[in-house]
């Protein structure tokens, strides 16, 4: 079993205050991918022995993992920025229901299960609610490669003797439809072509993650991945890739606060668009590689932006974005190209009293409203970023409920910022109320 204070989840009776007012400064190291680790973990089943990972981020959506894998029969040990995974001794494919829905991650358990194990039940995907993510994609492009497949409301049934190569164009480059159909040719027989195909770092990091244990990959990070299945994968070791929407999010949060932070171990090119951004709003940024130290020293301007898959602006990174345009010197449309319900956070920086219109897809941001501390709601992990960087803005005092959500896709969020000379406090509300 896992060590217990590895467990980052906060339990729901908790709330984050946090006093406002404080530029942010100091040195911050950036967690590896959550986004990376997850598939890589799924990954696991592919192979005829252990699989260690290690940069591994300490946060609640990696130990559900472990616990879905665990459930399957596999051999999970976990300890500090490591995880061991050997799923030899998988006796089920058909992953514990109410862990397969509290993310969307667990549909990349679907790919490696089919072509490893030649079936997989699956229940819908869960996670943050940001709209619809389709899973035909992934299903169309199983059946591409000869797999039965059927989805109802009660979850996903692949059954395949075997999967075979084929040519499969996707509608959009889907991240996790991306690295499903991924995983699966990599054993299946022939060659796979995937066209269309996402190009987001993560999955890079899985295409090496695979090809260490012997798969045959070329193109990852390009829009057309040719994949040419072999027989089997051997065990491997691979570092996790730092994350870069946790990179991206300490370098919005100390434009926001005009504050000064040095922000270690990341690539740089990840972040190509945020940082343009951040250099049109008048923010002084320097790039070491590895390194990326963000400062601002004056009034910061508004800019425009739209999120776009990779390499455009992430997604996973919009809300974040419509906090820092809140400290702007006028107005500036943020719309959302990837999702139809990923706004939920304006309603909760309005409560700070950020002034903010939405217009279908378009958040359009009035800057230079002071912020004052208010009860804010968490609704999904970016979200609650925002809310974070917003309340870190404000004058006065804000409290923060529902913070688990954070603890999902960012290892120890408190404690560093804390460390870069927040005041942010956890504290057990009275009654649990």
């Amino acid at each position: 079993m896992s060590d217990p204070s590895l467990v980052t989840s906060v339990v729901p009776e908790q709330r984050l205050e946090i006093v406002g007012g404080a530029p942010l400064k100091g040195r911050v190291t950036v967690s590896g991918s959550k986004n990376a680790a997850l598939p890589q973990m799924a990954a696991a089943i592919l192979t005829d022995g252990p699989l260690r990972l290690s940069n591994v981020p300490g946060i609640e959506d990696v130990e559900t993992m472990c616990r879905l894998l665990r459930g399957m029969g596999a051999r999970v040990e976990r300890t500090d920025g490591e995880v061991e995974i050997d799923t030899q001794g998988i006796t089920t494919t058909q992953p514990d229901i109410d862990l397969g829905r509290r993310m969307r991650a667990s549909l990349l358990l679907l790919g490696p299960l089919l072509v490893s194990r030649g079936e997989a039940s699956l229940p819908l995907p869960g996670g943050d609610d940001i709209g619809m993510r389709r899973v035909e994609q992934h299903l169309d492009g199983l059946r591409a490669m000869g797999a039965e497949v059927e989805e109802d409301e009660f979850g996903i049934r692949a059954r395949a003797a075997h999967l075979h190569g084929a040519h499969i164009q996707l509608d959009m480059p889907t991240v996790t439809g991306t690295e499903n159909l991924m995983m699966a040719a990599s054993r299946a027989d022939g060659i796979t072509v995937i066209s269309n195909a996402a190009r987001e770092p993560h999955v890079v990091d899985l295409a090496l993650c695979l090809k260490a244990m012997g798969a045959r990959i070329a193109g990852a990070g390009g829009d057309r991945i040719v994949i040419e299945g072999v027989a089997r994968l051997h065990p491997t070791e691979h570092l996790v890739r730092a994350d870069y929407i946790e990179a991206g999010t300490f370098a919005i949060a100390a434009a926001a606060t005009g504050g000064e932070v040095m922000i270690e171990h990341l690539d740089c090119d990840d972040l190509d668009q945020v940082l343009h951004k951040l250099r049109r709003a008048g923010c002084q940024v320097e790039e070491g590689g590895t390194w990326l130290k963000v400062s601002r020293s004056r009034q910061l301007r508004s800019v425009d932006m739209t999120t776009w898959p990779h390499p455009g602006f992430a997604t996973d990174l919009q809300a974040q974005f419509v906090a820092l345009m809140t400290q702007g010197d006028g107005f500036s449309t943020v719309s959302e190209a990837l999702f139809e319900n990923r706004f939920q956070h304006v309603e909760q920086l309005r409560r700070l009293g950020a002034e903010i219109a939405l217009h279908g897809r378009s958040a359009v941001v009035r800057g230079g409203r002071p912020l004052r501390g208010a009860e804010l709601n968490i609704s999904d992990i970016r979200s609650g970023a925002a809310l974070v960087i917003g309340a870190l803005c404000a004058e006065e005092t804000s409290w923060l409920l529902n913070v688990h959500h954070l603890d999902r896709g960012y290892e120890d969020l408190v404690g560093k910022l804390t460390g870069l000379g927040a005041s942010l406090k956890l504290q057990t509300r009275a009654g649990g109320a």
